[in-house]
Parts: C-alpha cells; sequence; structure tokens
C-alpha cells in the first residue's frame, strides 16, 4: 500500500511531505530555482515506497538555501538555519528519525544547497545527494536572482560555495551527485568539485556521462534511482556503523 502527499507548515514555512508504510529512513529535499518539489513525482515517489523513505521538501523559494538572509524567504532566518533548525527535528518528532538516518537531496539549486550544507555539517548529513546541482552558484550572480541582494559581488557569492566548504579531512562519507553533460549551466562546476574531491582523496560517486535531457525533470526522473538508492544503501551503512 502506497503513501501519501500532504503539505504541512513547519516553524511557519510550507513543506510537502510524504509519508510511506513503515518509513526506515528520511530523505530532506531541496528544490530548484523553479520551486518545483518532489510532489506528484510517480518516479520519486514509487522510489520512496520500495526503500520507504519518508520525504520532506521544505519550500525555500529561490534563496539558493544558503546561510545567508534572502528577504524573498524571510528577512531573518535564513533558509540553511531552517533545514537545520527547524526541518532536520521534525523527522524525529514526525518518525522518531535522528538526523544520521536522514539523507539530503536535491536538484538544480537545491542540489547545490544539499551539498554545501553537507560539506559544512557532515555530522549532521553523512549522506548527500545531487542531482545536477548548481555548484557554481556565482554564474547566476546578476541574472536578477536574489543572489544580487545576499552578496556583495561575484566573488563575494564563489567564496560561499559548496566547494569552497569542502573540509580537507572532514566530509560527508556518503556522496553522490550527476549532472548531463549538456546541461551547460551545471556540467562544469560539477566537474570542478569531482576534480577537488579526487584531489582531496575524498570518497565520492559523480556520473558525469549520463545523458537524458539535459536540466529538465527527463533527466531527473532518469538518475532518480540511482540517487535515492544511493542515499538508501548509505543510510543503512550509517546505521550499521552506529549500532
Amino acid at each position: 500500500m502506497g503513501g501519501t502527499w500532504t503539505t504541512v507548515e513547519i516553524a511557519g514555512k510550507p513543506a510537502d511531505v510524504y509519508e510511506p508504510a513503515r518509513p526506515r529512513y528520511g530523505l530532506l529535499h531541496l528544490h530548484d530555482l523553479d520551486g518545483a518539489t518532489l510532489s506528484n513525482r510517480p518516479a520519486f515517489t514509487a522510489l520512496f515506497d520500495e526503500l520507504r523513505l519518508a520525504c520532506v521538501c521544505p519550500h525555500g523559494g529561490r534563496s539558493w538555501w544558503a546561510d545567508r538572509v534572502c528577504p524573498e524567504f524571510n528577512g531573518r532566518l535564513t533558509a540553511e538555519r531552517h533545514v537545520v533548525d527547524n526541518v532536520l527535528p521534525w523527522f524525529e518528532s514526525r518518525w522518531g528519525l535522528r538526523p544520521r538516518a536522514v539523507g539530503l537531496d536535491g536538484v538544480g539549486m537545491g542540489g547545490q544547497g544539499a551539498l554545501r550544507i553537507a560539506f559544512k555539517r557532515p555530522e549532521l548529513f553523512p549522506v548527500v545527494a545531487a542531482l545536477a546541482p548548481a555548484v557554481d552558484m556565482q554564474e547566476w550572480y546578476g541574472r536578477g536572482t536574489p543572489l544580487d541582494e545576499m552578496y556583495d559581488s561575484k566573488e563575494h557569492c564563489r567564496q560561499d560555495t559548496a566547494t569552497l566548504h569542502i573540509h580537507p579531512s572532514r566530509y560527508p562519507p556518503h556522496i553522490f551527485f550527476c549532472v548531463d553533460p549538456e546541461d551547460e549551466d551545471c556540467y562544469r562546476g560539477c566537474d570542478r568539485l569531482h576534480e577537488k574531491l579526487n584531489a582531496l582523496g575524498g570518497a565520492h560517486t559523480a556520473d558525469l556521462a549520463t545523458r537524458g535531457g539535459g536540466h529538465s525533470w527527463e533527466y531527473f526522473e532518469r538518475m532518480a534511482g540511482r540517487a535515492l538508492r544511493f542515499v538508501a544503501v548509505g543510510l543503512e551503512e550509517e546505521a550499521r556503523r552506529l549500532l
């Protein structure tokens, strides 16, 4: 029997929630610039049932999920703090899922947000997956997104990218990211991230070769199985390690 999608409020902010039968682990999903969550995406919903993943998709506007005030999201609370301080604890209050039983993932803007937050807080998010992450978010500076208000310059923005938040010896043990080679906006940043993790000896899984529609839901849904199964396996390994 499948679960259901509902919309709830977490600390006064909306979130789309999927609750499968007897959830075993959780997934905290961060959406792209278009604000579209995984609600009513059958390819993802079927995997949540199969893998028994409870999913929470907070609404973050065009905040880039950064630890910078974005007036479009909130005049005081940053999107990153909302994820860490409000959404993550909600998994435990709703399902008894403690932080290390919850994976973090996202697409596009949300993919870079997931990676950056996990790189900054691997003790909270040991498992992270990103589909077509906009890793080089500074390339969107000057395009009329809230980044123009959140940062003083393109270089200031670059200094807060996921790649520059990688600690040389402390990072999540389970990292997955992928991008379609035809995704012109996101490919180079993913390639740079792959190169940096390789240089540091950081274990990760990256698919920079599979094609499937560029930066689109066609591609996201094609890669959903790989990404979510990676998350489920990583969470299972973490659970065994903590026994």
